[in-house]
Formats: structure tokens, sequence, C-alpha cells
């Protein structure tokens, strides 16, 4: 994400209104972007409209689409992962035809402008993340066995799946020639992968021995890949394989700082902590959290992406994250695109680490 203007002003009571512009670079920026842009935000971006023009024809020409920039005010936002756009539709307050619907489709390179009444400090703590996050490549991570390879692609909201692949093991002892071409398709898409995303790191996974096999086997046809690739024991293939990983902490140890992977370690604190005989450190649940957030309890506090974006939920949110950060506690927001999100959703869609018991 570029952060090219950022014109804010602060006023009472913590307020922050004003504009930042950006440039999304990435399927991860509009991701972000999903969760900073809200309902009654202005937003200017550059789009094709076309304009009607004064004519003495009963049925005038149809005329051609021109660019223009133009500010709608939001009604709605939506993230198509798979098609790498967002679209926040909105009416239009400034610009032709005011008054009329129009819908942005934001993509990677689109610059837009971002116009609040109030900027939350996590929206501001978002953008810098993506900012951090521009100069770092992406990493695959290949998990395999005998039978099976999936390998996908570490997203800042989740892990998306790149390809999966089976194979019938032939007899014999060692890597068979059914397990060779099993292990060439594997390389072939691998290599495919990794370069056309421009990655700089791959972790290679499973039980067993199939991954030595396989990363030697990628150190005799493809050394420069191999130079590139990690080993690291997982018990699985496809997203519970990936969990495994990012839990063990293979990410962090490649990138310094990894949002995936310091959820699953929040996670598993959480889930730790509420197992303990008469209950941890940790509260899960809108009302057990405001209750500890009244006792100045909070350390952590951890929140669904989806309960800051919901009509029904979001006020109430956004005023229990500001008492938790009055009282110098974190706010960690889980992506829904992903397993610990979707965990913690099932729980509320709220939690959190407290400093000492209620």
């Amino acid at each position: 994400m570029k952060i090219l203007r950022k014109r804010l002003k602060r006023r009472d009571k913590g307020q922050k209104p004003g504009e930042i512009s950006v440039i999304p670079e990435s399927t991860d920026d509009l991701w972000h972007l999903k969760y900073v842009i809200e309902p009654g935000d202005l937003v200017y971006s550059f789009t094709y409209r076309r304009l009607e023009e004064a004519t003495d024809k009963i049925r005038p020409d149809k005329t051609e689409k021109k660019r223009v920039r133009m500010g709608i005010r939001v009604e709605g936002v939506e993230f198509h992962r798979f098609s790498h756009r967002l679209r926040v539709k909105g009416v239009i307050e400034v610009g032709p035809e005011v008054g009329s619907y129009h819908t942005f489709n934001i993509e990677p390179d689109v610059e837009l402008s971002i116009i609040k009444s109030n900027w939350r400090e996590h929206q501001l703590d978002r953008l810098r993340e993506a900012e951090r996050a521009s100069n770092r490549a992406p990493i695959i991570i290949l998990t395999i066995e005998a039978g099976e390879a999936v390998a996908g692609i570490v997203r800042q909201y989740g892990v998306d799946e790149l390809f999966s692949i089976r194979y019938s093991s032939g007899k014999g002892n060692g890597i068979d020639s059914n397990m060779k071409q099993f292990f060439t398709e594997v390389l072939n898409q691998l290599q495919q992968a990794y370069y056309s995303n421009a990655c700089d790191a791959l972790i290679v996974a499973g039980p067993g021995f199939i991954k030595n096999d396989f990363h030697e086997f990628m150190r005799e046809k493809v050394p420069e890949l191999h130079k590139r690739a990690v080993i690291e024991q997982a018990s699985s293939t496809g997203i519970s394989g990936f969990l495994e990983v990012l839990k063990r902490g293979a990410v962090a140890r490649l990138r310094a700082v990894e949002r995936l992977a310091r959820e699953v370690k929040l996670l598993e604190l959480l889930m730790a902590e509420i197992s303990r005989d008469e209950g941890g450190l940790a509260v899960y649940g809108e009302d057990e959290v405001r209750k500890a957030m009244q006792y100045g309890a909070i350390e952590r506090l951890l929140v669904c992406d989806e309960m800051l974006m919901a009509d029904e939920s979001r006020e109430r949110i956004e005023e229990l994250l500001r008492g938790v950060e009055r009282m110098g506690g974190n706010i960690v927001v889980f992506s829904t695109e992903f397993e610990p999100g979707k965990r913690l959703k099932a729980l509320g869609g709220i939690a959190a680490l407290l400093r000492f018991k209620l």
C-alpha cells in the first residue's frame, strides 16, 4: 500500500477528521481497505462514466464513456478476493450526475482518497501495517505427503490455496516412477506459482520423509528454488497443515512480522486460557468483554473484522475499542477469511486476554 497524502486534524474528544490518499498495490491491500472504508465516508477516485450531451435528437446517439474524477458518499463495500477487486458503492456527491448511484471498482494500482469525519486508531494502524507489508514478498507453503500435495500462498487475510495434486503410488521402494511423475507435476506447478507471484521463500512441510524426498528432488531439478526452500514438520496437508506451519512460527522466522502467524498464536493462547480449570486469563462474548473493559483488565482485545462492518454491531464495538485503547490495551483485528478468525467468530466474534482474573 502506498500512502500518498495524509491530512488529518485533531479535535476535542480525540476525533481525527481528514483525508488520506492511497494506492493499493495488491489483493491484500484491497482487503485492508474493506475494513477502512465504511458507510458515510466520502471516497474520490477516477472512473469511466457515460455523460449525456445536449442534443436536439429525439433519440440521441450513444456517447462514449469518459474518464472522470468523482466523489461518492459510501453506502456499501464488497471485497472480491478471486477477481482482485474492491467494489465501493454509493451516491455521487461530487462530479457529474450528482444524486445518481455509482460503484467504484477498485483494483491494484488505482488511486483513491478517503475522507472521514473521524479516523479511528485501528484504521490508521491497518493502513500503516499495509504500508509496511508492501515491502515484503509473499511466501508459499507446500504441504506434501504420500498421495497428496497442496500449496497455498500466505496472504495478510489468510492462505489462498494455489493448487492440489493427488497421485496413486506404484509398487517398489524409494521414489518409484509414479512418485517421480508426481514430484515433477508438483514442481512444475510450484515453479509457476512461485515466480508468477514474485515470492521470496518457500516452506515444504508434511509428515514423514516425503517432504525430504521432494526437497532433494527439487535440489537436483531446480537448485535456485531449492535455495529458497526450508523444511518444516506438519502432521497433515491442506488447511490444517497450513495452520500447523503457522503455529510453529515457520513464517514468522522467515519474516520479522507476520499477521497471520500472530493470529494463530493468539487464538491458541486464548483457547488455552479458556480451558483452564476455574477459568484463566481470558473472556469471550461481548457482555463478558465489556465487563472486563470496565475493570481495566484487558491486555489484548481480539475482534473479528466482520463485527467492525456489521450495521447492528459497529457502533457498540467501536465504543468498546475506544475504551480498551484509553486503558492501554492492545487491539488485534482477526480476518474471518481464515480459520483463526472463523474460530473467534464462533466464540461470539470478540474475546480478550486479561491482565488479571476477574
